[in-house]
């Protein structure tokens, strides 16, 4: 019998696999069962009959044709054989997505919950309280950046911790409302209306899920780190600022950062004292705790006792929630106040909350009696669907690799995105805005010693029980309280210390972190991250369109052009014009470019390779190439160069070339970085 391997190599030598498909039927064997080609074929060695591995399951096998000078037959055959070829490639793909180990890859929780532990739920049980007790005070105040009733600050809170206990990969990441993620939500979800931030986040759910399945995580590669780093202290910056009328007690302010600053200024004389005062302490008293935090109150080696273990504990747990614990006490000064008929303080209004509703969210609204259709709805949200989306990523993803290399453990980036869209979605119905990973909410939850995503249920629970409890007391929170929660958790965002470090290590990289800081500030959050992606790109791309070029020279008019990257289009006339300085200064005999460090050439590079070619041949200069890459040199070698030669190395090139030479001058020794090539001469 004919071995199918051997059989389908001495095809494949000299055939393509897709041509020499006939039109005979085509079957499908699982390997080990004998094929009518093996029947049909057991004395013939050197026929053209062909087997074709599709799969580690499949063999496809195909007769081969006769010898035909039809080609419209061969076409059908081809056309054919494609068609098999795709339908045999879409059920593998189908295949492959309904088999066990894809549900494990989609469903994180099936590999860790068959491991619970007694102990494993007490750690998770304690973070994900501990969570929620900052969740409470960040959501109620996020909203307010949102622009939105404050209770929708909670609707986001729970149902994205639920999501992602079954489909998240990071035991740290909780997500939820966050600073940046409200700021932009603002400024394209909201106009007054919930409405336009529940259908963004139907949105931004349904366009990361897309980006998952195509695998376009990716993308955020091409956001630099001082790009990111700009972005997030300006957001920082303009969430700080936006908040400075709640702690002077101002209104109508607008929104925009310049207008806020100027209307802010403008009002100052109108400052309420009383909520200036609540305000400016409630700051202090959040910064004092958070230092107190970081205090290590236990310096002997020898274990601490009972009662300093309680205190410790104590004082750790009061640094942690102290959010939680900074609006209660804010909230019971306010019912002091208010019980002794002091109406001093400016309340949290605009609040109508209780458990959300699970409905469908509607693609239309109306305003001013008006009804604002679909495709009005998507008008206004505008730059919004993509902006939205793709910060969500930035953010969800950069946590997760951030806490999953300081705690070594792997995350699936497509995985995450999967997660992240599949929250946004249902979280769209219980009338949620946009949520993403939150950086101060994964910390508290890592120092809290979580150990797997469960912890995000018991803080999904506790906001659950918040709303069902909880919301009649919410009226007394004062604004300037929850002005000095979002202040005090922005205002260390705002990364000042980079700015050394990177004048002192890569000093051009300050240029896309102040054109991204100040774009954000001046124009909008969108329009500064892509002038910040347009001055990273710039300074990876300036040196490809100027790259540095060196001349040696070698006795016998003999010179060597050294480039020091690849040679693409953008570098083609800065390469040409530097080679005709360099001829214009002195008489030169023989070219010889030193390819070793061109790992691409694109085909307006070898255009401009002919023009040069031709130019030296009118004043009897020869060129020559020395250390090309096998794909380079096959590439100039199809695109017939006047006079083309190569040569492995440059000190093959200068050894070979030039007539007329002594023998002292022709023996070059070995040049420094130079790469050892096949001889193609």
């Amino acid at each position: 019998m004919m071995n199918g391997d051997s059989k389908a190599a001495n095809g494949m030598s000299n055939h393509d696999p897709l041509n020499r498909l006939g039109s005979t039927d085509i079957q499908s064997y699982q390997i080990g069962e004998e094929t009518p080609l093996d029947k049909n074929n057991s004395t013939d060695s050197s026929g053209d009959g062909l087997v074709q591995r599709r799969s580690t399951s499949d063999i496809i096998i195909a007769a081969p044709n006769s010898e035909s000078d039809d080609e419209e037959d061969e076409e059908d055959d081809s056309e054919s054989c494609n068609c098999t070829v795709c339908k045999t490639r879409c059920f593998k793909f189908w295949g492959d997505c309904c088999t066990v180990k894809t549900l494990k890859r989609r469903l994180p929780i099936i590999n860790w919950l068959p491991k619970y532990r007694l102990s494993t739920l007490q750690a998770d049980m304690i973070a994900g309280i501990t969570v929620g007790l900052t969740v409470l005070p960040q959501g109620l105040a996020y909203a307010k950046v949102a622009g939105l009733p404050i209770q929708y600050g909670l609707y986001s809170a729970f149902m994205g911790c639920f999501v992602y206990c079954f489909m998240g990969t990071a035991k740290d990441v909780t997500l939820g409302p966050t600073a940046i993620m409200s700021l932009i939500v603002g400024m394209y979800g909201v106009k007054g209306d919930p409405a336009y931030a529940i259908l963004l986040s139907l949105i931004c759910g349904v366009v990361q899920l897309v980006m998952g399945f195509l695998r376009l995580g990716f993308l955020v590669n091409f956001i630099s780190f001082p790009v990111i780093n700009g972005f997030t202290s300006a957001a920082a910056v303009i969430i700080a600022v936006s908040q400075l009328k709640d702690i002077f007690g101002l209104s109508d302010i607008s929104r925009e950062f310049i207008h806020c600053l100027i209307d802010t200024f403008s009002q100052i004389s109108k400052t309420n004292v009383w909520d200036m005062t609540m305000g400016i302490t409630c700051l202090l008293v959040l910064e004092g705790l958070r230092l107190l935090k970081q205090v290590n109150f236990h310096t002997s080696p020898e274990p601490p006792n009972i009662a300093k273990r309680i205190l410790i504990n104590t004082i750790w747990l009061v640094g942690t929630a102290r959010n939680a614990f900074v609006v209660l006490a804010a909230g019971a000064v306010a019912v002091v106040l208010m019980s002794c008929d002091i109406h001093v303080l400016t309340l949290t209004d605009g609040f109508n909350g209780t458990l959300p509703n699970f409905e469908f969210p509607k693609f239309h609204t109306t305003e001013h009696n008006t009804t604002v259709t679909t495709a009005e709805m998507f008008s206004h949200i505008g730059a919004g669907l993509a902006v939205v989306p793709l910060i969500g990523l930035l953010e969800s993803i950069a946590i997760a690799k951030a806490f999953a290399r300081k705690n070594s453990y792997r995350v699936d980036p497509t995985q995450e995105l999967y997660a992240l869209g599949v929250a946004n979605i249902v979280s769209s119905f219980i009338q949620s805005y946009p949520v993403t990973g939150s950086f101060s909410r994964t910390a508290v939850n890592s120092q809290s010693g979580v150990r797997t995503p469960l912890g995000g249920v018991f803080t999904g629970c506790l906001v659950l029980l918040a709303l069902g409890v909880l919301t009649q007391y919410f009226h007394w929170i004062p604004s300037s309280a929850l002005g000095a929660v979002i202040i005090a958790a922005v205002i260390h965002n705002v990364d000042y210390a980079i700015l050394p470090v990177l004048w002192k290590v890569k000093p051009i990289d300050l240029f896309p972190l102040f054109v991204t800081f100040f774009g954000c500030l001046l124009l909008s959050i969108e329009y500064g991250i892509l002038l910040g992606i347009a001055a990273s790109l710039f300074i990876i791309l300036f040196p490809t369109a100027k790259p540095k070029v060196k001349f040696d020279d070698y006795g016998g008019n003999r010179v060597v052009m050294r480039i020091s990257q690849g040679l693409t289009f953008p570098a083609v006339e800065h390469i040409q014009n530097k080679l005709s300085s360099r001829l214009g200064k002195q008489p030169v005999s023989y070219v010889i470019v030193d390819c070793s460090r061109l790992f691409h050439m694109d085909y307006s590079a070898i255009l401009a390779l002919i023009e040069v070619a031709d130019e030296l041949g009118i004043r009897d200069v020869m060129l020559a190439f020395a250390g090309l890459e096998k794909k380079i040199q096959k590439d100039l070698e199809k695109s017939d160069i006047p006079g083309f030669q190569c040569y492995a190395t440059v000190e093959e090139a200068l050894n070979k070339i030039g007539p007329g030479l002594n023998e002292d001058s022709m023996l070059i020794q070995p040049l420094p970085d130079t790469v050892s090539m096949p001889s193609c001469v």
